[in-house]
């Protein structure tokens, strides 16, 4: 087909078409000696449709000529690197443009909490674990910072998950101040943070500033939309029922040998069992611990309780129980300052096997 049906088909210009064949990325069938017409065949579309695309989400001419002539499995890894890069780039800019815009605001910005930068950089990750990436409610991605009497609190949520942490702060003239920061750009402050004795926190219209000693100085956005309204929803919690002392270090290890999706946490009077929905009934894992209250199974995604119960501080954990429909917190024994709420879920049957069963003849 001459050049010009081969561009209507596959999504490319004439002249890109002529471009690509100069960088011998992709070339014509035959090229006529006496006219310079170029013509491609219905085998080449597939491939010019892959340029095409490859070029749409910005891959450079070497590494689109790579894709080309590697292998499946190698050229997926080719646009996943690209892909990084891209969205590395982007963070990058964003971060960047966020600086700017910090850095031309006239008013100076106060410090609003001075506080050990390892002691928060620990918190700041142990609630990043309760944030999730949804492109609809940005907010969900972001850690609400709340200022006020001597302590700076720190929460995050995904709807599922609730984990909030108190800190004491190190600046005796403290204000009060609240709102929600971008954890994507919290993330990238933790490797600085840890290393940083003291951090004071700037606080500016549309960021904050770390002020870190010896260190670069880092910016994280603010997000707009309202944090949910968190404290109505613990003041709203029932009474406990069930409360499980347990070692964490036992607890994770018995969760770590489950392969399920499901978990169910089975309460009784001087023990705690952990089973799930693969493994028949007696499969479970016993664990030595202090239950008071009501005998009680509840169920819980592993992605909601793992985090939960990894991130405590301290060797033993207390689960709260009010029953099987309700939230379960979890804290340290003996540290409280972090608290994480846990949704529980239905326990659903062990997947059946689904392969035809052969008739008798």
């Amino acid at each position: 087909m001459s050049i010009g049906s081969f561009a209507r088909r596959s999504g490319l210009t004439a002249s890109a078409l002529r471009f690509y064949a100069d960088a011998g990325l992709l070339l014509p069938t035959e090229v006529d000696p006496v006219s310079g017409y170029r013509f491609y065949r219905d085998a080449q579309l597939e491939q010019a449709v892959l340029l095409r695309r490859l070029r749409e989400i910005g891959m450079p001419l070497a590494t689109a000529k790579s894709v080309l002539s590697a292998g499946r499995d190698d050229a997926v890894l080719l646009v996943d690197e690209h892909l990084d890069t891209v969205v590395g780039g982007a963070r990058a800019a964003r971060q960047q443009a966020a600086i700017i815009k910090a850095a031309l605001a006239a008013a100076p910005a106060p410090v609003v909490v001075a506080v050990s930068g390892p002691v928060l950089a620990a918190a700041i990750e142990q609630v990043l674990t309760a944030t999730t990436d949804d492109p609809d409610i940005a907010v969900l991605g972001g850690v609400r910072f709340e200022a006020d009497s001597g302590v700076v609190t720190v929460t995050a949520t995904d709807r599922y998950r609730l984990s909030t942490r108190t800190l004491a702060v190190d600046n005796a003239h403290s204000v009060t101040w609240a709102a929600t920061v971008s954890g994507d750009d919290l993330h990238s402050c933790l490797t600085d943070l840890r290393r940083a004795p003291l951090a004071r926190i700037e606080a500016t219209e549309h960021g904050i500033w770390m002020r870190l000693p010896d260190r670069t100085d880092r910016h994280c956005r603010l997000l707009a939309e309202p944090f949910p309204d968190f404290r109505s929803m613990l003041g709203a919690l029932p009474a406990v029922t069930t409360r499980i002392q347990a070692s964490k270090t036992l607890l994770l290890r018995a969760l770590e040998e489950r392969s399920a999706g499901l978990i169910s946490i089975h309460a009784t009077e001087a023990q705690v069992t952990v089973g799930d929905n693969c493994n028949g009934p007696g499969t479970g894992i016993c664990l030595p611990a202090r239950v008071s209250g009501t005998s009680v199974e509840v169920w819980f995604e592993m992605t909601t309780l793992y985090p939960a119960i990894s991130t405590a501080i301290g060797a033993d954990v207390l689960l709260d129980l009010a029953g099987p429909e309700l939230p379960a917190t979890v804290r340290s024994a003996d540290n409280r300052d972090l608290t994480t709420l846990v949704m529980p879920t239905k326990p659903r049957p062990a997947e059946e096997n689904t392969e035809p069963k052969e008739e008798d003849e």
